[in-house]
């Protein structure tokens, strides 16, 4: 399962009264672990930063000014995400800016049924508790201290960590919560078939005689102590004789 996990950073709080994106961050996440694949790129604004944005992330006018524009970058973009779906916290935000620049080149926008907002997840999970970034890294043991200014990429990969432990810490990346008693299809069908038949060899395995007394003899060198003895007493003998167990 492919997950891109996102973040951006912006000149304000409101494309629709001229603010714009200036950072966009992206890593790739297949079964919930990172893949190294990212998409991360400044952006020209146009426009000058707001004195509240700078303050957060900390990107000037003139570190932006011969960044490209989200024109030059957008298809780029588009690409990598593809059509996974997209992990934000706080996705309203994101979302309502990447619409907005997409809408401006014509192109389609990220639909809502795509999004995974998980600050809606932790609200859920942790009603009535703080559920910033920095808090859920505290509450889930997450280094964070590289975060002394927004950023996001570096965000986003934090986050990756943080959706992790959301959706059930990283053993859920492992699928030992798969229903395998579920009908097969497929690729996992042929795996399954494999295994069982792989399991079916293994159980009728034939050993020589000189293996058994092998055997023996390191059983013997341990002595009475073993504890398979124990299990030894009660088991039936292999020739099928069951005067040979008593």
């Amino acid at each position: 399962m492919r997950e891109i996990v996102l973040d951006t950073e912006t000149t304000g709080l409101d494309p629709f009264k001229g603010d714009r994106l200036v950072e966009i961050g992206c890593v790739e996440m297949v079964n919930r672990f990172l893949t190294g694949r990212v998409f991360h790129r400044y952006l020209n604004p146009e426009r000058p930063m707001s004195p509240d944005a700078f303050a957060i992330h900390g990107l000037s006018d003139a570190f932006l000014s011969d960044k490209p524009v989200f024109r030059d970058v957008a298809q780029e973009f588009l690409d990598f995400i593809g059509d996974s779906a997209l992990v934000i916290h706080n996705a309203a935000f994101d979302i309502g800016f990447l619409n907005y620049e997409l809408k401006r080149l014509g192109h389609p926008p990220i639909v809502q049924t795509r999004v995974i907002d998980t600050l809606m997840l932790a609200r859920r999970r942790h009603p009535g508790q703080q559920n910033s970034l920095d808090a859920l890294c505290q509450r889930y043991g997450i280094d964070n201290s590289r975060r002394t200014k927004h950023g996001a990429l570096l965000d986003s990969e934090i986050l990756a960590e943080v959706y992790a432990e959301l959706t059930g810490g990283r053993q859920s990346s492992l699928g030992l919560t798969a229903d395998l008693s579920a009908p097969a299809t497929g690729a996992i069908a042929a795996v399954r078939e494999a295994d069982r038949k792989r399991g079916f060899m293994q159980h009728h395995a034939r050993i020589s005689e000189d293996e058994r007394r092998l055997h023996a003899e390191f059983v013997a060198q341990i002595g009475a102590r073993a504890l398979w003895n124990e299990y030894l007493a009660g088991a039936p003998d292999p020739s099928g004789d069951p005067a040979k167990t008593s």
